[in-house]
């Protein structure tokens, strides 16, 4: 039996990790705190250690981190919060696994009709894809110097129910939504014409879960992603049909600072069916009317 310690159990990820945890037989405890109990952006790693020794967990899964901000405030919820949790659990029990969600802006801009893997060359083009990756980079350093039993799982663009607004389908939710209310014909978004490698929330949850429960890990970093590439304009479309919102869907907007310069991504997802048994079982249809539906997915 397996006790089990997650960061971020309320956020869009971890409450897919925690309700697929709490059903599953091998977990004996499930140890969840919010930010009362601990901060993990502007606490101590000695508070993190009084946590962690009295959870007792032989997993410990990060699922807290920051999309927007300043470089600062990007580092600190990202790479410092890395930082801290490696220092936390090396104290306690370095044979301790360690899940964190990394992402898909690690990599920067992939060669279109490229499918990109965990082995290719990491460039990220936003403060937001660095801070990640100087994280993956701390656990890879941890791991190899036997501080911790860890794993980055890169995330490609997570979808499905209660996706929040920081993001290009949640963005288009809120305007629907607004559009609906008002009488409007019309959306106006940012440009649409990235290809995405969209996985859903849900699929991910599994990801973290077999990750958590991998017998060994031989590798630091792997992708979770569909292993397709999506033009965003169909996926926004996709939503409106779920919606029944007809009207214009305008590209007028300023695009995303976090991504904009990235027009392709496509994940290689072989390493997570070699190494975790983990393969997306969620078709995008399914993903975007679970966006549209809200809720969690029941």
């Amino acid at each position: 039996m397996t006790r089990v310690l997650v960061f971020g159990g309320s956020g869009f990820i971890g409450r897919q990790v925690c309700r697929q945890l709490e059903q599953d037989p091998r977990v004996s405890k499930l140890t969840t705190p919010g930010r009362a109990e601990v901060d993990l952006v502007h606490g101590r790693v000695d508070d993190l250690v009084a946590l962690v020794r009295a959870a007792r967990p032989d997993v410990v899964a990060n699922c807290t981190g920051s999309m927007s901000g300043t470089g600062h405030d990007l580092v600190a919820a990202n790479t410092a919060v890395t930082a801290k949790l490696i220092d936390a659990i090396a104290a306690v029990r370095p044979a301790i696994r360690f899940v964190r969600l990394g992402s898909a802006g690690e990599y920067g801009p992939v060669p279109p009709g490229h499918s990109v893997h965990e082995d290719d060359p990491a460039r990220p083009v936003s403060q937001y894809g660095l801070s990640h990756l100087a994280a993956t980079g701390l656990v890879e350093l941890a791991g190899g110097a036997g501080q911790v039993d860890g794993v980055t799982l890169r995330v490609f663009n997570p979808v499905g129910p209660g996706l929040h607004e920081d993001t290009v389908l949640g963005r288009a939710k809120a305007l629907i939504r607004h559009a609906q209310r008002t009488g409007s014909d019309e959306i106006s978004m940012g440009p649409l014409s990235a290809h995405r490698d969209f996985v859903d929330v849900r699929d991910v949850a599994a990801g973290v879960v077999a990750a958590a429960f991998a017998p060994r890990l031989d590798a630091r970093v792997v992708n979770l992603a569909s292993g397709r590439a999506v033009p965003t304009r169909r996926v926004v479309e996709l939503l409106a049909e779920a919606a029944g919102f007809g009207g214009d869907i305008r590209e007028e907007a300023a695009a995303p600072t976090r991504s904009a310069a990235v027009s392709w991504m496509r994940g290689d997802n072989s390493r997570a069916a070699r190494l975790l048994a983990w393969v997306p079982v969620h078709e995008l249809t399914e993903s975007v009317k679970a966006v549209w539906a809200g809720g969690d997915g029941r």
